[in-house]
C-alpha cells in the first residue's frame, strides 16, 4: 500500500516537473530575467493564470464586437 503511494507521489513530483513555468517564455518582449525575479512558484502560477485569464476575455470581448456587427 505504501509502495503504490510513493510511486504516485513520485509522478506527480515528475508532471509537475514538467509544468513548471517559465516566466521568460511567457511575457518575451520583457528585458529582464522575470524567473529571477519571481522564484516563487505561486507567483509564476499566479501570473501564468493572470495571462491565462486576459487572455479569455480579450476573446470574450472580441466576440461580442463580431457579434454586433
Amino acid at each position: 500500500m505504501e509502495e503504490k503511494d510513493e510511486q504516485s507521489q513520485k509522478i506527480d513530483q515528475e508532471e509537475e516537473k514538467k509544468r513548471e513555468i517559465d516566466l521568460n517564455t511567457l511575457f518575451p518582449k520583457k528585458g529582464y530575467d522575470l524567473n529571477h525575479l519571481f522564484p516563487d512558484e505561486g507567483t509564476k502560477k499566479l501570473l501564468y493564470e493572470l495571462r491565462r485569464n486576459k487572455r479569455d476575455i480579450e476573446r470574450f470581448i472580441k466576440s461580442l464586437h463580431v457579434e454586433e456587427e
